[in-house]
């Protein structure tokens, strides 16, 4: 296997993880949590959940950079000279991390602290915030997605 080859599919396998993970919590996950479970018990599935995911959005945040830069870097004489589909993807990255961030470094212990305080009712506005955020970068991710995938018809 090549290191272009390599790169590109670590690079989709990332953005799958990534982008797939957020689509399964969003559209599958999230209606049948609010079906199965009473508040609490709901909040406390989400703060099990939400840290066993990260762990796979943070190895997807290293990948995707690396693989899309050696993959660029292999079929472009530079950055600047990559199609504009490649620059908007790098833009997008940049603001689904930071995104992600905040819900990983603000929210995620805002949530935390109100289940093991037992406060409901803050945990589920925490969690509606956490909500929000997930679904801005998931229709990010998705346009990410379609940008690659259109790519010849687009930008070519």
């Amino acid at each position: 296997m090549s290191v272009s080859t390599l790169a590109y599919t670590l690079h989709v396998l990332a953005a799958l993880v990534w982008v797939g993970g957020m689509f399964f919590a969003w559209m599958i996950l999230r209606p049948a949590i609010i079906a199965a479970l009473e508040g609490p018990l709901r909040l406390r599935l989400w703060v099990q959940v939400f840290p066993r995911f990260f762990t796979w959005v943070w190895v997807a945040i290293v990948i995707l950079p690396v693989t899309g830069v050696v993959f660029a870097r292999l079929n472009y004489p530079s950055l600047e000279l990559a199609p504009r589909y490649v620059q908007a993807m790098m833009g997008l990255y940049v603001v689904m991390v930071a995104v992600f961030l905040r819900i990983h470094s603000l929210q995620l212990p805002e949530l935390r602290q109100a289940v093991q305080a037992e406060q409901w009712a803050e945990g589920a506005g925490v969690l509606g915030r956490i909500r929000r955020l997930v679904g801005i970068n998931l229709l990010i991710g998705l346009a990410v997605v379609a940008l690659a995938a259109a790519r010849p018809a687009l930008w070519s």
